[in-house]
């Protein structure tokens, strides 16, 4: 029995970037979806790779893999794809920007560089002005229930949920919303 050499499949990849308004992400998203399973239908497609955008940015950058040049170039230009953007374009703040590469050279180049942190003292203030807000509003809110409840008022246990409540306020609400809003001056 002879061992069949290893090799590469000599597939292209469209490398598209999109910056998405951030009003628009989940409208987007759902868009996106449609947009890969109408791709998946061409012929000698391979697969995508999507980048979703780290917390306050918006860039996603998608790698779709083909076979040949060809079948990538009949991808790009085609009536479907130039349909999906037109739906696309009020989800878009710049026009999309595709390359098509060649090899595996592109894998070793990251589409979506790692983004700039806020420097500490911006975080530290941030969540610090949440958070105090949020302390002089969460327990005055809760006191009806501490009241009506008696266990859940002992000393210790009110500050649990109180502290639970708070920190799933940021998490999941505050936070999300105030980040993007802020983050010229965050990362900046």
């Amino acid at each position: 029995m002879t061992e069949q050499p290893h090799t590469i499949p000599a597939g292209v990849s469209v490398l598209i970037r999109h910056r998405v308004r951030p009003q628009a992400l989940g409208d987007y998203e759902h868009w996106l979806r449609k947009t890969i399973d109408v791709a998946a239908g061409f012929s000698g497609h391979q697969g995508v790779n999507i980048f979703k955008p780290t917390c306050g940015h918006t860039q996603y950058d998608i790698a779709v893999r083909f076979a040949s040049r060809a079948e990538a170039e009949a991808w790009v230009q085609s009536r479907e794809r130039q349909a999906l953007l037109e739906e696309a374009e009020h989800y878009l703040e710049l026009p999309d920007q595709v390359e098509i590469s060649s090899g595996i050279d592109n894998w070793f180049q990251p589409l979506n560089p790692p983004p700039k942190q806020p420097t500490r003292w911006k975080q530290w203030l941030v969540t610090s002005l949440v958070i105090w807000v949020l302390t002089m509003v969460v327990p005055p809110v809760l006191s009806p229930l501490f009241e009506q409840v008696p266990p859940l008022g002992l000393w210790g246990i009110r500050h649990a949920i109180s502290a639970g409540v708070i920190v799933g306020l940021v998490i999941y609400l505050v936070m999300p919303r105030l980040v993007p809003r802020i983050a010229h001056w965050l990362y900046r």
